[in-house]
């Protein structure tokens, strides 16, 4: 067999081997293909295809909402918490303010006496004097009612004693406590006071008819230690004829407000009410004197609910007591009972061991971190000691403490010349001692030259 034959019969074959080959493995591609259509073909018509819709012009606007007309975090509280118009509205439980229409005549004697008061008061360069106590009559008179009552529910004084019922206060109440014998504290509209300053029993006084009968409720809305939606009573005299407060039926005792410490400020709220007629509060009256805070729980909404048919509330006063020193005996003596005390104990600081060395750390703050607080306590004591002498005033904080130096006052200049003087640097270079070998300056680097 010639090599020619040989090499042409091996090409026929190779090539022949090749197409059986790819022919055999289209087969089986198609036969693969048929097996997954009969499988799959009737649940792949099934599925579902997802469909995109097209994006709609201006998607912005259209679609979604600008960020500014999203409401805020204040907004929707706002709207959750929003009054019902039925439910929420407000009562008015006092008395009808008296529309008293001006008329012609009253307006033009009006106009002719502000003339008057022109023609008085044209001269400048003299003093005029008013009568305060005409302008203050005449203020209560007139716009006094509204900004006691506007007042009043701004420290949320009706909503705690009435809920959903206000009034207007038309009687004006006067409140004072005696001080001392030329001194009053007086109660003003939400002016603070102490706990020594309410101690004493106040002066009431008010405008009445002798014939007309009143009632007085002392009460405090934030101090009941137990259940703060109620009050603690602190003085109830009823039946009291004209504005003679003696004449009156003690239902209960007066017992200073007692604000424990670190509660912050207590609202102390006198009520006047005025009755059509002798209530009997008999089985209201407390012993004398009464010293269970249990018996003295209150809530002025439940009062006013039993005798609102004999009852309008007419005058109100309200201050804001707190605590002082005073009320530690008045808890052990006079309540017998532990002073309440409320207060954040904070967790004593954690620090890192003290070091020899400390790199970057205030000299004087490092060490007094690490010394005993008592330590500290007592050597700040003795220092004010040495200032206060036993049969003088102790003297005032000075108004402006850092306006006048000390005695041993350095100045800051004072202190740079002192060390330049000890490292002999600028004009100290000549207390150097003499050498043979020059010395530059810049060997104290931490210091600047001269």
């Amino acid at each position: 067999m010639s090599a020619v034959y040989a090499a042409g019969t091996s090409f026929k074959f190779n090539i022949s081997k090749h197409l059986i080959k790819d022919i055999f493995f289209i087969q089986v591609r198609n036969v693969r293909k048929e097996k997954e259509s009969r499988w799959l073909g009737y649940y792949k018509s099934k599925m579902f295809t997802p469909t995109y819709l097209a994006r709609k012009e201006n998607y912005r606007d259209t679609v979604l909402k600008p960020l500014e007309e999203f409401p805020s975090l204040e907004e929707r509280l706002k709207e959750m918490n929003a009054p019902d118009p039925v439910l929420d509205k407000k009562i008015d439980i006092g008395f009808l303010k008296s529309n008293k229409k001006i008329t012609i005549t009253e307006r033009l004697q009006w106009r002719k006496e502000m003339k008057n008061n022109e023609k008085e008061y044209v001269d400048e360069n003299t003093i005029q004097k008013l009568d305060l106590a005409e302008v203050k009559k005449d203020w209560l008179e007139s716009e006094g009612p509204a900004v006691l009552k506007n007042l009043a529910d701004h420290y949320g004084i009706f909503t705690h004693l009435y809920q959903h019922g206000y009034f207007t206060p038309l009687v004006p109440l006067t409140v004072t406590y005696d001080y001392d014998d030329e001194h009053v504290s007086r109660v003003h509209n939400g002016n603070i006071l102490f706990a020594s300053d309410v101690s004493k029993v106040p002066n009431v006084s008010f405008k009445s008819k002798p014939d007309d009968l009143w009632t007085l409720v002392l009460t405090n809305l934030d101090g009941h230690l137990l259940d703060t939606n109620s009050e603690y009573l602190h003085w109830f005299v009823g039946n009291i004829k004209g504005n003679n407060l003696k004449s009156g039926e003690i239902i209960c005792d007066y017992l200073q407000p007692f604000p424990m410490r670190g509660s912050g400020y207590h609202r102390l709220a006198f009520v006047l009410y005025k009755q059509d007629k002798r209530i009997d509060f008999s089985s209201m009256k407390k012993s004398i004197p009464c010293l269970n805070l249990e018996q003295r729980t209150f809530k002025t909404f439940d009062f006013y609910k039993e005798h609102q048919d004999n009852l309008t509330p007419a005058g109100l006063a309200f201050c804001q007591c707190t605590w002082d020193e005073s009320l530690t005996d008045f808890f052990h003596n006079v309540l017998n009972m532990q002073e309440p005390i409320f207060e954040y104990i904070e967790k004593p600081l954690e620090y890192r061991r003290q070091v020899q060395f400390p790199h970057l750390q205030p000299f004087n703050k490092y060490l007094d971190r690490y010394r005993d607080p008592k330590e500290i306590k007592k050597e700040v004591l003795l220092k004010r000691l040495k200032t206060i002498e036993p049969f003088k005033e102790e003297p005032p904080m000075p108004k402006y403490p850092c306006l006048h130096k000390p005695d041993n006052y350095i100045f800051s200049w004072q202190k740079r010349d002192m060390f330049n003087e000890r490292l002999r640097l600028g004009k100290y270079r000549d207390l150097r001692p003499h050498s043979v070998y020059p010395q530059e300056d810049n060997q104290y680097r931490y210091r600047t030259k001269a």
